[in-house]
Formats: structure tokens, sequence, C-alpha cells
């Protein structure tokens, strides 16, 4: 039964080691007195402007969020349609109950305005 885990041990020293090289080999690497230009943000060669911590408008991360659930659900659709000819009649109702229940959040989602941009 050790011997089943002999791999995960090599696998797991190789992990290690490599690790442990990659943070040595940049330590030795790494310039020493970086200059004050090298710490500046660059911005595609222009010169930033405002503030980097700007705060977004919650309709913002509301339609992002939306819009992940909303693909996450619609990935759901290709395995269906793949096994559409496998599962008849019985698949065909759950997946137009699942289109219904999707389009009952989006109307949901809608009515109550997290859609709105403005």
């Amino acid at each position: 039964m050790v011997s089943d885990y002999g791999p995960v041990a090599i696998f797991f020293v190789i992990v290690i080691g490599f690790a442990a090289v990659s943070l040595g080999l940049s330590r030795l690497l790494a310039p020493r007195n970086p200059s004050r230009v090298k710490g500046e943000t660059y911005e595609s060669g222009i010169e930033p402007t405002g503030e980097a911590q700007r705060r977004f408008d919650i309709r913002y991360y509301t339609i992002a969020m939306l819009f992940v659930l909303f693909d996450i659900e619609a990935i759901f659709l290709y395995p269906w349609a793949v096994t559409y000819d496998v599962l008849g009649w019985y698949g065909f109702v759950e997946m137009m109950l699942f289109i219904v229940l999707l389009l009952a959040a989006y109307a949901y989602a809608w009515r109550k305005g997290a859609l709105d941009l403005g």
C-alpha cells in the first residue's frame, strides 16, 4: 500500500524542488538596487492620471455577476443538446422547464432594474 504513494511522493519532491530552485534563481538574478523610474506605474507609455484606487458603482458588479450566472447556466445547454436523442421527451420537458426558470430569473432581474446602466 505504501508503494502506491511512491509516484505521488516523487511528484511532491519535484514540485517542491522546482519551487525552491525558481525562488533561489530569482533571488540571485534580481536587481539589487532598482531605480525610482522602475518603481513607477507604466500604462502603455502614457503618464498615469487619476487615482489608482477608484470606486466602481455597485451596478457594475451586479451586471458582472448576472452575466457569469447566466453564462454558466447556458453551459448546461451543450450537454443536453449532445444527448438530446437519448433523453427523449423527458429530457425535452426538463430542459424547457430549465429555460423557463432561466427566463423568469432574467425577467425578475430586468424588472428590479439590475440591468439598467443609468
